[in-house]
């Protein structure tokens, strides 16, 4: 019984620590390879990107609503003093304005049923300021949601998304 203590520990330690691993660095690839897909797909960096209608045929990974518009802009605030200004535009049902960072988190989620929202992103470790979000990391992706149940109301959700913007700026010194 005790020849076998030895290696059942190392074995233990081993799922641990590759189980660790997994859990720290999988985030990161798959939202990695995520832009990549993204900015190969024709989303802009530092823009939101107006999208088609979901049907099962223009689904790519996740399964999205058919009745939500989505857009989706990717930022990269790694150069010294960049900043995002977004606007999501007012609309009349549910909307929303999603912030996820390079690890797939979700640090932040704006509700503007109804009303325009505006935000200024800043980039990791800037000191917080009233009107502001900052990322936890430098690259990542903000989402726009709209209920849009039906082609019409998608039309309309797209006309909406022209007030959209998401533009890179400078920090204020």
């Amino acid at each position: 019984m005790r020849r076998w203590i030895g290696p059942f520990v190392v074995l233990l330690v081993s799922t641990v620590a590759a189980h660790a691993l997994t859990l720290h660095f999988a985030p990161s690839v798959i939202m990695a390879q995520a832009m990549d897909a993204l900015a190969e797909r024709g989303v802009a960096l530092h823009a939101f990107t107006p999208p088609s209608r979901v049907t099962p045929q223009t689904q790519q990974v996740v399964r999205s609503s058919p009745d939500l518009y989505y857009a989706l802009c990717r930022y990269d605030l790694a150069n010294p003093g960049a900043t995002l200004a977004i606007t999501m535009g007012a609309w009349p049902d549910y909307q929303s304005l999603a912030f996820f960072d390079a690890r797939t988190d979700n640090f932040a989620t704006l509700r503007g049923t109804g009303r325009s929202v505006s935000i200024r992103l800043l980039p990791p470790g800037s000191a917080p300021q009233p009107g502001a979000i900052v990322s936890p990391t430098a690259r990542g992706v903000i989402l726009i949601r709209r209920l849009a149940p039906d082609a019409a109301r998608f039309a309309a959700a797209a006309q909406a998304g022209r007030s959209d913007a998401c533009r890179l700026e400078r920090l204020a010194s």
